[in-house]
């Protein structure tokens, strides 16, 4: 056990340094300039280079193709991400992550300044796409049920190109700067805000596995060291006691 303990804690280590290098990398990406995105996008490369990186793209919003994902949180309450295709003057497509919508607002004419109209310029951040787990269960596309940002499949059924855009945190409302609060009373998207969300709990590990694999040690060496004691028979145990009557 104490073997098994030290080689994950230093495991432990070296993912640590992994995820220190990968949020150094994203972090830097995200603090380049703004860039416009190309008329064409490489999904390869957008999915690996270019991870956290801003852009800008102008389209329309094809609000018939949009596609919500569900169940989502946001501060708590329950909800759904919104997807939507932002058509462009080429014809092409982009699949645009726009935020979190209150589950109250799925029909959308419950929610009619959330359906932006005419040409419209954001800014975005490109994202490696999700990676699905064992545990999410399959979309439902004819019903208009999805669980999962399952980006290759959702651009392909609006011919947009696969990739994966966040629209960013735009905390304004007719020109105001406003709270995240009236934009979610009003059933308006909120999107991602510009920083750099990765778990680092491989610190917390190291000390666990280190910790075990010392504990584990000691309680070793004391059982090892009782075993070394000497024993003493019955018959030497009374004898030793008729000597000390004496």
């Amino acid at each position: 056990m104490p073997v098994i303990s030290f080689g994950l804690g230093t495991w432990q280590v070296k993912r640590l340094k992994w995820k220190q290098d990968l949020i150094a990398r994203a972090e830097n990406s995200l603090a380049l300039p703004t860039l416009p995105l190309p008329p064409v996008v490489n999904p390869s490369i957008a999915d690996k280079e270019f991870d956290f990186r801003r852009v800008t793209v102008t389209g329309t919003f094809r609000h018939d193709q949009e596609m919500l994902v569900a169940p989502r949180l946001y501060e708590g309450e329950d909800g759904y991400y919104v997807l939507t295709p932002l058509e462009r003057k080429n014809g092409s497509k982009l699949l645009i992550f726009r935020g979190w919508i209150a589950k109250r607002f799925k029909e959308q004419s419950s929610r009619p300044e959330s359906l932006v109209q005419g040409e419209q310029t954001i800014e975005c951040m490109l994202r490696q796409k999700p990676a699905k787990n064992f545990f999410t269960p399959p979309d439902e596309p004819e019903k208009g049920n999805y669980y999962f940002m399952s980006i290759d499949d959702m651009a392909a059924s609006t011919g947009s190109q696969p990739v994966y855009i966040q629209a960013l945190e735009n905390l304004t409302y007719d020109g105001r700067e406003v709270y995240p609060e009236i934009l979610v009373r009003r059933g308006i998207p909120i999107g991602k805000p510009p920083k750099v969300e990765f778990r680092n709990t491989h610190f917390q590990y190291i000390v666990t596995w280190y910790g075990l694999s010392a504990l584990t040690t000691a309680m070793l060496f004391i059982l090892f060291k009782q075993r070394q004691a000497p024993k003493f028979s019955t018959s030497s145990k009374l004898a030793h006691a008729r000597s000390l009557d004496r």
